[in-house]
């Protein structure tokens, strides 16, 4: 069984495609284009931003730098003459917010030794550090001092190396050569302790980018989450700090990467600021993206709106051409049926090409209610089979030669009954007669050929054969032998006289078609074979039976009737004397005889002058 797609789904399914087809391409290549600009763009900012930071960061180390040595200048003066600072001297390095512990120290029997150290008392009073602090912190941290000896700038985060009571005090170190021997040589260096809040401030503004500083290491220096800080954080192992930390003489990067934490794509660049420490900046990705995603979003509910708006039209459009349609499938319906009285005009009032189609439905009808007429007239002339080979046919005169049963069957005494009664009432008994008999012709595969006179000329095989012609020719010869026994029960019950008949069955070849000429034609059975079966009936009389079947229909019949001999005729026409049976029953579908006899099935011989009894 197919399915069967309404329209609306079909234009439906044909305005989604388009749709999707159109919208889609140009969504993604949008999307795409927005995406790579905005990743552009932010790679711009994201290195302007980095760029800038480190040459903020650069300015801060060298105003610290710059600060710490010309304090340590001025304390080493002092203390090779063996003089205190005054308070003069001290206010320079007491009003700095950041700088909290200054110290020279130079090699001494390849040793280091401190030549002074000079500690802001705000780091006692304020931020609660013991005495020997920065003592200790040296000691701990295992601050190297050979590299900067060797004319290296170190910076390192040393928060935490010696607990203090306050938890959010930050310190980084910065150890740098301070004077040169008369050989070059560096022979003293210069350690300042600073506030780590000197680098911190610049980095906890947040925003949808991460910035932040490390040291030459990767130990972090600056975050904006200062916990990270406080315990020397190492983003040592992050993508583009292992790229830093790889290529050292790379002084900006820039890169794509995921997040170790939570694999979190972003995009990334890094700066060195000139003194070892390097700024990072990273945003996700998804950030950098979000106005793809935007264009993305506002497609998918531009396209859900015009889906909607789809259905809304398509749902109006189909209803206006699928109505209609559907009311012409239903007029089909109808024609289909024998109903040809209808105006699809009337149901259909678009002035479209539906509308055009209701007129040539009901053009369609007219000429099908006339060619139904022709054929209901030829079917009542010649059969229903007759008449649909004729029309399907093409109309020309000749015939094909086929295998046949032929029946004739004759009213007896008609000629005495139709002389003693008037007109009228002897085409009523005809009409009565033949309506029932050719009822039964036609319920077994029989086409009724013609009437002449009361008599009846049938045939099976023809225009269709079948492989049962016999049997139904038989069947139907029984069937109207039961039809006469009622028939005649209405008669005598109208006070009129029976009625009795004789019925002859032959089997041969017969040549069935079209005869006549161009102007007037017929569709007969001619041939020896009919001629034959005219002589059968006439047989009965003589027989003193209604009913009479030659050799060649027994043959086709195997077994399936009761029948007897009847005896051997001459007739005109033949050579050989005919051999017929009588029948006088059939069985049934369980095998059992089943005899069919009626008190007009036989009745007493008589001779005719049309054949003659040899047996």
């Amino acid at each position: 069984m197919s399915f069967k797609i309404p329209i609306w789904i079909k234009l439906f399914l044909m305005t989604v495609i388009i749709l999707l087809s159109a919208m889609i391409p140009t969504a993604y290549t949008n999307h795409a284009r927005i995406s790579s600009e905005s990743i552009d763009r932010e790679w711009q900012i994201v290195s302007q931003q980095a760029e800038s930071r480190a040459q903020e960061t650069r300015l801060i180390i060298s105003h610290l730098m710059e600060k710490s040595q010309f304090l340590a200048t001025q304390f080493l003066t002092l203390h090779l003459r063996n003089e205190k600072p005054s308070e003069k001297d001290l206010s320079m390095f007491t009003s700095d917010p950041y700088l909290l512990n200054i110290e020279v120290i130079k090699v001494k029997d390849l040793k280091p030794e401190v030549v002074f150290r000079e500690t802001q008392p705000k780091a006692f009073s304020e931020y609660k550090l013991h005495p020997s602090y920065f003592i200790y912190l040296r000691e701990r941290s295992q601050f190297n001092l050979s590299d900067i000896f060797e004319g290296q700038v170190v910076l390192r985060n040393v928060t935490g190396y010696i607990a203090t009571s306050d938890p959010h005090f930050g310190l980084f170190t910065i150890g740098l050569p301070f004077s040169k021997d008369q050989n070059g040589k560096i022979d003293m260096i210069l350690i300042a302790d600073i506030h780590l809040s000197a680098l911190q401030k610049p980095f906890l503004q947040r925003s949808e980018s991460l910035s932040y500083l490390t040291d030459d290491k990767g130990v972090l220096l600056a975050h904006a989450d200062a916990s990270l800080v406080f315990r020397r954080q190492s983003f040592s192992k992050e993508p583009l700090l292992v790229h830093a930390l790889e290529n050292l003489k790379t002084n900006q990067f820039q890169s794509k990467f995921a997040d170790l934490k939570d694999k979190s794509e972003n995009i990334g660049v890094y700066s060195r600021t000139g003194f070892g420490p390097i700024v990072v900046f990273q945003t996700p990705l998804s950030e950098v993206l979000a106005p793809a995603e935007s264009v993305k979003r506002e497609f998918i509910k531009n396209l859900a709106y015009a889906f909607f708006a789809s259905i809304v039209m398509i749902s109006l459009f189909s209803i206006s051409l699928t109505k209609p349609l559907e009311r012409l499938a239903g007029l089909i319906h109808l024609v289909s049926k024998g109903q040809f009285d209808l105006n699809a005009r009337e149901l259909v009032n678009s002035n479209d090409e539906v509308g055009d189609l209701a007129v040539a439905f009901d053009q369609m009808t007219v000429g099908l209610k006339e060619r139904d007429k022709v054929k209901n007239l030829l079917s009542k002339f010649h059969g229903s089979s007759i008449a649909e080979s004729l029309i399907n046919s093409d109309l020309v005169l000749g015939g094909k030669s086929k295998d046949v049963i032929v029946f004739f069957s004759d009213i007896r005494g008609f000629t005495a009954f139709s002389e003693s009664r008037d007109a009228q009432e002897v085409v009523d008994m005809l009409n009565e007669y033949f309506g029932i008999m050719v009822g039964i012709i036609n319920r077994n595969g029989g086409v009724v050929d013609k009437f002449i006179g009361d008599a009846i000329m049938a045939v099976w095989g023809a225009p269709e054969t079948s492989s049962n012609d016999a049997r139904n020719a038989v069947r139907a010869c029984l069937e109207m032998r039961e039809a006469l026994n009622e028939l005649n029960q209405i008669r005598l019950g109208r006070g009129q006289n029976a009625i009795q008949i004789g019925m002859g069955l032959h089997a041969g070849e017969a040549i069935s078609g079209t005869i006549g000429s161009s102007e007037r034609m017929e569709y007969t059975v001619i041939g020896n074979t009919v001629n034959t079966a005219s002589r059968v009936e006439a047989s009965t009389k003589s027989f003193g039976t209604d009913l009479l079947i030659t050799e060649q229909v027994i043959e086709k019949l195997a077994d399936q009737f009761l029948v007897e001999r009847a005896g051997a005729a001459e007739v005109k026409g033949r050579a050989e004397p005919i051999t017929m049976f009588k029948v006088r029953g059939y069985k049934n579908e369980n095998g059992l005889n089943v005899e069919v006899k009626t008190p007009y099935s036989d009745y007493e011989a008589a001779d005719s002058e049309k054949i003659k009894r040899v047996s």
